[in-house]
């Protein structure tokens, strides 16, 4: 099989779901000689993009976007040490700083918006849950973050948005930072509200808003 062959393969797999022949197809790559920076955008990424617009038109639901997700992430991590090898970084599209919000546990939603974005060349760091609003701001400054993306799934922990807000502008930082916000309670009316610049509904329409933000 050719280059071209070999990396529409990888892409067709993950785009139809056939998690367990995706990391065969990736090692076929690596031994074909295609560089890991190559299957990993032409390839990966081209395919967790085909499951998100697929997701989008209703033809894919939540538990193909999760499988899709963890096998982009897991051949991600099987790929790292031929990337420091070849020497060669992913580009990078901006930094965000994600997290769920203090008080909430819920991190499903989360965890896949994570990966999209990762998938789509973002870097990103992920608090995890229950993230206190100092937590959101010390990252951010400590890694110059684009974006600050934030989860909440119950209404009980909508406030602790708005505090974020409120840090990063104690902090100086508000007008360096771009706030996305998204989960089950949250609405568009609620992210104009608290002061935030944009909301997601699912993690598609997080990544297209995230580029978007930084005017990609």
């Amino acid at each position: 099989m050719s280059e071209e062959e070999l990396l529409n393969r990888v892409k067709e797999l993950l785009a139809n779901i056939e998690i367990d022949k995706v990391k065969d197809a990736v090692e076929e790559a690596l031994k074909a000689g295609i560089p890991a920076i190559r299957i990993i955008e032409e390839g990966l990424g081209e395919g967790m993009r085909i499951v998100g617009d697929k997701f989008e038109k209703g033809e894919y639901f939540l538990a193909e976007l999760v499988a899709a997700g963890e096998t982009f992430k897991e051949v991600l991590e099987m790929l790292k040490p031929k990337l420091m090898q070849e020497g060669k970084a992913l580009k990078k599209l901006g930094r965000v700083v994600i997290g769920t919000v203090r008080g909430d546990l819920h991190d499903i939603g989360k965890n896949i918006v994570a990966t999209m974005l990762e998938s789509a060349g973002f870097e990103v760091y992920d608090l995890g849950v229950d993230v206190p609003p100092e937590e959101f701001v010390n990252k951010a400054k400590e890694v110059n973050a684009d974006i600050v993306a934030m989860s909440a799934l119950l209404t009980t922990t909508m406030i602790e948005m708005k505090n974020v807000i409120e840090e990063l502008k104690k902090a100086g930082i508000r007008d360096k930072v771009k706030v996305i916000i998204g989960g089950a309670p949250i609405t568009e009316e609620f992210a104009r509200e608290i002061g935030a610049d944009a909301y997601a509904e699912d993690a598609v329409k997080a990544v297209e808003v995230c580029k978007r933000l930084i005017g990609k």
